[in-house]
């Protein structure tokens, strides 16, 4: 992209390094704008990155100890075949960190009722050659002594998962960008953007660069009028538990698990050096305030606690460490809105947990459509996982 020295610039806005193709302005400093200013610097940008909080920021909803990774996705087949792709980005985003920040451990996915999440993942995995089996809920009985299987009605365990662990990414993506040249501006709001200019405003100064990236999360629709509406904001629930003594090293060897019950749904994060045993509800609420605090309330916790009591067997021998909001941006069909706006603007709006598996690739695509090696219109359906595979349609 060429640049444009008549776009305003302040004072302790850099000039772009010789050579380099441009100055690309990204707003939000969670996993998406940080994987885009990473994606962006190896394809010769400089890039200015800013942040309404501290870099990284905890209140972000990428901040956690712990994600699942998976290839299982469920009816969503093209975000089954777009994850052997997200996996080989964090090889390359992990070979530039100099550490992998991953866990590769198989994932229990349960079905107590009939599920079409569940026989989509199955023929997905199939479809990828991930190695996977079925399992009987005796099975799962006498492997699992932690989990209640009463009413499960069917069970797999798949290979091609684990866990990414999200402050250490985050953390170390801040250390490598300042070394290659990323301006941060933490504690910085931007209060407004024009994606036909390719500027923005912060604190009532303008700066100019050759394109502008929101990725600000569940903020992202204050500043892109486009997105309200269709993605929303989404108060989420986790708890923290130490377990039981006699199922401690049960825990530290499980995999990572998923219960599709109606009234159990949740996800489950094993302990691992560096984290906490973490349960999650699948529950989206679709409401709330992203700038609320993270403190989970009573009724926050009612529905979560009751879905444990099923998923584990005693949960009340649990101990609670803490209970913990995290918010997301939520479409109905839980696909990603990326797109360009305007001459010289992109959204990157990820959606439930979907954002941090497929962080780099995304941003990979987003750099090769300011850089002029993707065509731009097609980038909205590509990062929705709208493509024919298998016959069926994804999200």
């Amino acid at each position: 992209m060429p640049a444009t020295p008549d776009r305003p610039k302040t004072a302790d806005t850099p000039t772009a390094r010789p050579g380099a193709g441009g100055r690309v302005l990204v707003v939000g400093a969670g996993i998406a704008g940080l994987s885009t200013a990473w994606a962006l610097i190896r394809r010769g940008f400089a890039v200015e990155v800013f942040e309404a909080g501290p870099v990284p920021n905890p209140r972000s909803s990428s901040h956690d100890e712990h994600r699942i990774t998976r290839h299982a996705y469920g009816p969503f087949a093209g975000y089954a075949r777009m994850m052997p792709e997200a996996f080989a980005a964090y090889e390359r985003l992990f070979a530039d960190l100099g550490a992998r920040h991953i866990d590769e451990r198989p994932i229990l996915v349960l079905q107590r009722e009939a599920s079409d999440w569940f026989a989509a993942s199955l023929a997905d995995l199939g479809a990828l050659g991930i190695a996977h089996r079925e399992l009987s809920p005796a099975a799962i009985a006498e492997r699992y002594p932690m989990l209640d299987a009463t009413g499960v009605s069917a069970a797999f365990l798949s290979e091609g998962a684990g866990m990414l662990f999200p402050i250490r990414i985050l953390t170390d993506l801040v250390v490598h960008l300042a070394g290659r040249g990323v301006v941060f501006h933490p504690h910085t709001r931007v209060e407004a953007v024009d994606q036909e200019a390719g500027t923005l405003r912060a604190g009532g100064v303008t700066h100019g660069g050759d394109a502008v990236v929101v990725a600000a999360g569940a903020w992202a629709g204050r500043l892109v009028p486009e997105l309200r509406g269709l993605a929303v904001p989404s108060r989420q629930t986790v708890i923290y538990l130490a377990p039981p003594p006699a199922l401690h090293d049960a825990w530290r060897a499980a995999p990572v698990i998923i219960d599709l019950g109606e009234r159990s749904g949740t996800y489950t994060l094993p302990p691992s050096p560096g984290t906490r045993l973490k349960m999650g509800d699948h529950h989206f609420t679709r409401r709330g305030d992203p700038d609320d605090d993270r403190v989970a309330e009573a009724a926050d916790v009612a529905r979560l606690e009751a879905a444990a009591r099923l998923a584990y067997r005693g949960f009340d021998r649990y101990t609670r460490l803490e209970h913990k909001i995290c918010y997301y941006t939520v479409t109905e069909d839980e696909s990603f809105v990326v797109k360009p706006i305007g001459a010289r603007g992109y959204l990157q709006s990820a959606c439930s947990g979907h954002g941090f598996k497929l962080a780099p690739l995304i941003s990979e695509g987003v750099a090769d459509a300011i850089a002029g090696a993707r065509p731009r219109d097609g980038l909205e359906s590509w990062a929705a996982g709208r493509e024919e595979t298998g016959g069926r349609r994804a999200a």
